[in-house]
């Protein structure tokens, strides 16, 4: 009769070796989507490498048209290509219930996608490194002998750690997994998630500088932010579910062949005029989300209205770069174009609170961070993981952790209840 003992030791460090291994792919996804993207725009703007500059922070608004257009240009034809001649993209969610990523037409996806981000396209640039991590784990998997459950939790532990990688976020990753793509959190999600995201971002680390991704003013509590968390967080997930809803359905209609080379072009040239006065929307969406964080208040005065509006209309903005980008054709992420999209949602509506009855605290940030996590998790439908995100973006939020819980309970609640109603009407 076999050993038992030493059958499971066997299988165990198995295991072990090759969660360390999709670990490692996790990191390497990041590391060569952050040194695409430093490359594009080291050629683009002249921004130095090691940084987290991107389009926005570019001072030349003809420069910064010239860019999305060029974006618009030449993405059209890549992705018009490798749609007509290349092997279908295979999703994330799909190639973690098993289907196979074609790997030319993955990495190709992945490449087209940094470029349109790297040259100011106003989507997110989380999905490249979560389909070349995903991709990297299917290659690690492929030989092992694991059963289909086994691959199927590391395939998604793959995918997170690509995202864990490139954004230093090694809790954010690990939640992501077991909240976003699997579902489901027991000891057999979460130790390799762990692992994985553990793994990824320590070896990212050896190459992507270890820095703060936004800058922001630190948090601070106050009673009158409690009572806006708990007033705020349903008007947010309101719109959060509006924000998917738009964008889902203009994915939909998204044009199919030759169309894609007309209408592309047209949608980056007019996010690159509207990038014209207002930069913050393009790109990953970091430079919104530092502006909404960082507008000042002083000792809880509003310093004017221009500001607080001027956040309305760049959140307004954003949505709709964002959404054209994705009902253009494109392909990208809405999760760092949400955090934008809620951080200044949040600080106008913070700012209209403050003139009612003021916070403590020298500027938005808290009614920002809030609003930022509390559509996020909208968005994500995911509230675990938004909060955490948001607050490994900032590092930042421990201290405003009790009204963050309360925003992000009301936006899902009425994300929940939404959904409930429209599946009660299909029956």
């Amino acid at each position: 009769m076999p050993n038992t003992a030493r059958t499971t030791s066997g299988w165990a460090l198995k295991l072990g070796v090759v969660t360390a291994l999709v670990g490692v792919g996790g990191g390497v996804a990041g590391i060569a989507v952050w040194l695409a993207l430093q490359l594009i725009q080291f050629v683009a703007f002249g921004h130095a490498f090691g940084g987290h500059l991107e389009a926005a922070d570019t001072p030349s608004a003809l420069t910064r048209f010239i860019a999305v257009t060029a974006a618009g240009l030449l993405t059209a034809f890549a992705w018009w290509a490798l749609r007509r001649w290349g092997r279908p993209v295979v999703s994330v969610p799909a190639a973690v219930d098993g289907k196979r990523m074609p790997p030319l037409a993955t990495l190709a996806n992945a490449g087209v996608q940094i470029l349109a981000v790297g040259l100011g396209a106003s989507i997110g640039k989380e999905v490249a490194p979560r389909e070349v991590g995903a991709w990297l784990a299917q290659v690690v998997t492929a030989r092992a002998g694991l059963s289909a459950r086994e691959t199927k939790i590391l395939v998604a532990c793959g995918a997170a750690a690509g995202l864990a990688a490139v954004y230093d976020v090694p809790l954010g990753g690990a939640l992501f997994a077991v909240e976003v793509l699997l579902g489901e959190l027991t000891f057999a999600t979460a130790l390799p998630a762990f692992v994985t995201s553990a793994v990824a971002a320590g070896v990212a680390r050896l190459v992507i500088p270890d820095e703060v991704l936004y800058h922001v003013p630190t948090t601070h509590l106050s009673p009158s932010l409690l009572v806006w968390a708990v007033v705020v967080g349903p008007v947010l997930g309101f719109a959060g579910v509006a924000f998917v809803k738009l964008t889902n359905r203009l994915q939909g209609i998204a044009p199919k062949g030759w169309h894609l080379l007309v209408l592309l072009p047209l949608v980056f040239a007019m996010v690159g005029l509207i990038a014209v006065p207002f930069p913050e929307i393009l790109g990953n969406g970091r430079a919104l989300a530092v502006t909404a964080m960082n507008t000042g208040l002083d000792d809880g005065t509003v310093i004017g209205m221009v500001p607080i509006v001027l956040l309305l209309v760049l959140g307004i903005t954003r949505t709709i770069t964002t959404a054209a980008t994705i009902g253009a054709g494109a392909v990208g992420g809405t999760l760092t174009p949400s955090i934008a999209i809620g951080a200044a949602f949040g600080g106008f509506l913070g700012g209209a609170w403050a003139m009612m009855w003021p916070a403590d605290g020298p500027s938005l940030v808290s009614f920002a961070f809030i609003g930022a996590a509390a559509f996020l998790a909208t968005t994500m439908r995911a509230p675990f993981t938004a909060l955490v995100l948001v607050v490994e973006f900032t590092q930042q939020g421990t201290d405003i952790l009790i009204p963050s819980l309360l925003a992000v309970s009301g936006s899902v609640a009425v994300s929940y209840v939404l959904a409930r109603r429209r599946s009660a009407q299909m029956v």
